[in-house]
Parts: structure tokens; C-alpha cells; sequence
């Protein structure tokens, strides 16, 4: 069974919004493996509508030696929208219908990890189903203040931390896995 990977820039107080104004100086080879290596573990992207528009406008046209940009722009995109029509450019499908149930379905597939980056209100829908099998969050010594946070009101999930790696620039790897639920034999 596949596995539903959240990835995720964040800062101190939990904004995941419009990570190219503050990821980008605490970026190092270290990071960049980290990301090439679960892109390549992954052999399709969920994406939430703004996600999807921002990396469709802007990963046609990058290039690189490493390869990423050509397994980006290759794999297969799954677009949660209610507001987008068909046909959507860049390898993307959208999905139709009731998206957990979608979601499920794609899960139960054959194939690699089904990586989702940005698109909070995706990421709220799915946990809320118990859909998220793993988050990677790479925590950045910023505060904003304000702005688009992964982790909002309206819904308790437990966590269970299993692995933290310092990235170096002051950025640390949380991993999280879903924790059992109370009275759950195993875990």
C-alpha cells in the first residue's frame, strides 16, 4: 500500500505560506538531498489548487543536472479543487468527487509514496480522514507572525515523533507518523 508523505517547509510558529520568502537562506546541500531523495521515493504528487498553479507555472520552464526538475514535471500531479476544470496542464488529474474516498482509492494502488507539498486545507481534509501516513517537516528558525499555518483550529490529532535530524542552518527535521489511537492493541 502506498503511503501519503506530507512535506513541508515551516517556520517556528507553524506558517507553511509562500516559503520562498524565507526557506531559501537556510538552504544547503543537506536540504537538497533530503528533497531529491523523497521526490524520487515518490511516483506522484497531491497538490491542493494553489499548490498546483503556483509549481504548474513555474517547473515547465526550470531545468537541472540532478534530474529533479524532469521527475517533477513527469510525475503524475493529483489536483484537489472545487474550482478548477479539466483539462489541467502538467501531467495533472483532477480529482473528482469526494477527495478522502479519491485519496483512499490512490493508496490502495501499487507504485511509491504520494508526496503532498503546501496546500494546508488539502492536508486538513486528509487528516482528518486518518489518510496522512507520515509528515516531514522542516522546522526554520523564523517567525512570521501571521500567515497560512499547517495546523489550524478545528480538529486534535496525536503525533508520534520518529526521527529528528538536524539540517544544519538551524533547521531541524521533525518526523511525525499518526499515533495509535486509544485502545489500539499494537503501537
Amino acid at each position: 500500500m502506498r503511503k501519503v508523505i506530507v512535506s513541508e517547509f515551516v517556520t517556528l510558529d507553524g506558517v507553511i505560506e509562500a516559503p520562498d520568502k524565507w526557506q531559501f537562506p537556510f538552504w544547503n546541500d543537506e536540504t537538497g538531498k533530503l528533497k531529491v531523495n523523497e521526490l524520487f521515493a515518490s511516483d506522484a504528487l497531491l497538490l491542493g489548487r494553489v499548490t498546483y498553479r503556483e509549481f504548474a507555472k513555474a517547473w515547465p520552464s526550470i531545468t537541472d543536472e540532478e534530474g529533479f526538475a524532469d521527475r517533477m514535471n513527469s510525475l503524475p500531479k493529483f489536483v484537489a479543487s472545487t474550482t478548477l476544470k479539466e483539462p489541467l496542464e502538467w501531467n495533472a488529474t483532477l480529482i473528482k468527487g469526494n477527495i478522502a474516498q479519491e485519496v483512499s482509492k490512490l493508496k490502495q494502488q501499487p507504485g511509491q509514496d504520494i508526496l503532498i507539498s503546501g496546500g494546508a486545507g488539502l492536508v486538513h481534509s486528509l487528516m482528518k480522514q486518518d489518510l496522512i501516513d507520515e509528515y516531514r517537516l522542516l522546522v526554520y528558525p523564523v517567525v512570521l507572525g501571521s500567515g497560512k499555518r499547517l495546523f489550524t483550529d478545528g480538529g486534535t490529532v496525536t503525533l508520534k515523533l520518529v526521527e529528528t535530524k538536524p539540517m544544519g542552518s538551524d533547521v531541524v527535521l521533525l518526523t511525525y507518523q499518526p499515533a495509535p489511537k486509544t485502545g489500539d492493541s499494537h503501537g
